[in-house]
């Protein structure tokens, strides 16, 4: 594996300094408040996760998510998955990535994406922006008005970093083309495989995985498989599983089995240590778990610690 300095790209997430190979994503932050997640952020240092990804629904808006959980550590790395482009303008979202990288150096890394009920982003003036509609000409107008802003002050230690949402083969090549790589989400194995051919060796892929850690295998299924229905109602993921060889046997009326095991690991560390290395083999760089549970709104902190002896530290299974 190549280890580069700050200044070579992609190679600095993937040194032990950076990402690591293995990082948590959750949904959870939202409804704890501000004291409880700065202790969650602080043990998931010490656990020696190497990254913290975060989404973004109706709670903290994510500058404000990355903020607190930057201040709370002194080495973890936070990321955006995702910061969505509809919400804010490429102005101010610009200045916050600036500042973000500036106070933390090293330690941020910004996704964005437009997980969309509308596809409408505002016109600025001096910063033309497509109405209305086309996810890959939209993203690539918002990267250039954020690269279009002035910047006033010092530069920041670190520059800063950026990942795209990437399902499709259009939109993998943008965030390859564009930015530092691709943070799929809600994918199998295969679909990392295909993301690599498509953006290329030097292209930082980081890969959501969703798990549950339960040794009952009816319990975890039903946990597993409810996770997955509430996404087949998104027509972007319909449309890349489609891609990926599943059918309507497997999308109606509910998620089959075939795709809950695709999309889910469940069972004990090693099968979740199993479907990691599956993705690392794949081409992955980085693989970021997602613990579901029963309560979705509560922290994940026990299969956080039961799961780190097994999979922090894992090696990367591709050079």
């Amino acid at each position: 594996m190549t280890v580069g300095s700050a200044e070579t790209g992609t190679a600095s997430w993937r040194s032990p300094g950076g990402f690591g190979s293995v990082g948590l994503w959750t949904f959870a932050l939202d409804a704890q408040p501000a004291g409880r997640v700065r202790e969650a952020a602080a043990e998931v240092e010490e656990l020696g996760w190497g990254a913290l990804w975060f989404g973004e629904g109706f709670g903290r808006d994510s500058v404000s998510q990355a903020w607190l959980l930057l201040s709370a550590t002194r080495r973890l790395a936070v990321a955006s998955g995702i910061a969505n482009i509809t919400l804010r303008d490429p102005i101010a979202l610009a200045g916050a990535e600036r500042a973000l990288a500036d106070a933390f150096p090293g330690r941020y890394l910004l996704g964005l994406g437009g997980h969309r009920v509308d596809d409408t982003v505002r016109p600025l003036d001096g910063y033309p922006m497509p109405a209305k509609g086309h996810a890959i000409a939209t993203l690539r107008a918002y990267l250039d008005a954020m690269d279009a802003v002035p910047a006033h002050g010092p530069p920041p230690v670190t520059p800063p970093r950026r990942v795209l949402a990437g399902l499709g083969p259009k939109m993998l090549a943008l965030a390859a083309e564009r930015t530092l790589g691709a943070h799929p989400y809600f994918v199998p194995v295969e679909h990392t495989r295909r993301a690599r051919e498509v953006m290329g060796p030097d292209a930082f892929l980081a890969v959501e995985q969703a798990v549950v850690l339960d040794r009952d295998p009816g319990r975890a299924r039903e946990v597993a498989t409810a996770h997955v229905a509430g996404y087949l109602a998104a027509p972007h993921h319909l449309r890349n599983l489609r891609g990926l060889g599943f059918t309507d046997a497997d999308l109606a009326p509910g998620p089959s089995r075939r795709l809950v095991d695709a999309i889910v690991a469940y069972g004990d560390s090693d099968a979740v240590e199993r479907r990691v290395r599956g993705h690392l083999a794949a081409g992955a760089d980085h693989v970021c778990l997602q613990v579901l549970t029963a309560d979705p709104t509560a922290l994940p902190l026990p299969e956080w610690r039961e799961l780190a002896p097994a999979l922090v530290g894992v090696a990367a299974g591709r050079d």
